[in-house]
């Protein structure tokens, strides 16, 4: 009988063990429903998984599908973290309850349009608009390189410069809701006006602008840079132009899920993302994308984040005035 006993308890033990392995394993995993490109996604969770020890286990969906997916399993989350989409979205989440507030001191110093003041969500990476341009082909031909949204007025761009459409594009509209916060909206619409004579072609994608510049198609574009900066980096002669007024920007976050399973580890990955360390990967895993600090540089011949002049307006508002504004730009700046 003593014999037996001894046995029970051994068995016993080395469940309690291996229960307790298995839980220790388990705090030390992730997941995330992640809407970063998946390549980019992955060399950077990467590198937070080699920080930290962290294992990710990182599911693709788009910004719709993933908040769909988010509501969806609101009773019983099955992910941990939302990672990426754009901000705006972040927002929405949080007023739906579906994501739970956590301030990270690593955060602190960053501009306010990068963060939730209550710490529902932080912005890891930002896109600025800018200008894509063949300098010097724009001087062979004797034209100037445009330095501020007022310079594409000049009559020289005549039918020579590229631009996403705002009723396909949320990039063109996040231009549309930049010259509205710098110029206010009947100016901007009165700019928008005069320069779509300047405008070759309005195109139906973000990066259809970066793409016809890639192959001559134009000299000028105007999109988020990312594309632009990638161009650069492969060597292609172009420049990226940052307009003196100043530029609109997507800012992509995260946002850990209210009833996350791994509650530490999804903390874990908002103090890591927006840490210098991590902020110098978006460089070097050459993703093109901007760091929200302003002590780490996008790359090099690239200015810091505190060199550029970066306009931001409400993003809740900017959406429910959507269906306006676009409906204005068709019958004022198209006159259809």
């Amino acid at each position: 009988m003593l014999k037996k006993r001894k046995v029970f308890i051994a068995l016993s033990l080395a469940l309690l063990f291996a229960l307790s392995g298995t839980m220790s394993a388990l705090a030390d995993e992730l997941v995330v429903y992640s809407s970063v490109d998946e390549e980019n996604a992955k060399n950077i969770l990467d590198e937070f998984s080699k920080a930290t020890g962290i294992k990710v286990n990182m599911v693709f969906l788009s910004s719709g599908p993933a908040m769909s997916r988010i509501e969806a399993e609101k009773a019983n989350p099955l992910a941990d973290v939302w990672f990426g989409a754009p901000s705006e979205n972040h927002i929405i989440a949080k007023d739906r309850g579906l994501t739970q507030p956590y301030i990270s001191k690593t955060a602190e110093d960053l501009a306010g349009g990068f963060k939730d003041p209550e710490g529902y969500w932080t912005a890891f990476y930002m896109n600025p608009l800018g200008f894509g341009v063949l300098a010097d082909e724009l001087k062979k031909d004797g034209k100037p390189v445009p330095a501020s949204w007022k310079d594409l007025l000049d009559p020289a761009y005549r039918g020579m410069i590229q631009m996403p459409s705002p009723q396909s594009s949320g990039t063109a509209y996040a231009m549309i809701m930049t010259l509205i916060e710098t110029f206010g909206e009947d100016e901007a619409f009165t700019y928008m006006k005069a320069l779509n004579p300047n405008i070759q072609t309005y195109t139906q994608s973000g990066t259809g602008p970066s793409k016809n510049l890639a192959i001559g198609e134009t000299q000028i574009a105007i999109q988020f840079t990312p594309a632009f900066l990638k161009l650069v980096d492969e060597g292609f002669p172009a420049a990226v132009v940052f307009p003196a007024e100043g530029v609109g920007y997507e800012a992509a976050a995260m946002s850990i899920l209210k009833g996350a399973k791994n509650l530490e580890p999804a903390k874990a990955l908002v103090d890591w993302i927006v840490s210098k360390d991590a902020q110098q990967v978006l460089s070097e895993k050459k993703t093109y994308f901007f760091p929200v600090r302003t002590d780490v540089s996008a790359g090099k011949g690239l200015p810091p984040l505190s060199e550029i002049k970066l306009v931001d307006y409400d993003r809740i508002r900017a959406a429910q005035e959507k269906k306006r504004i676009i409906e204005r730009w068709v019958t004022e700046v198209l006159g259809q």
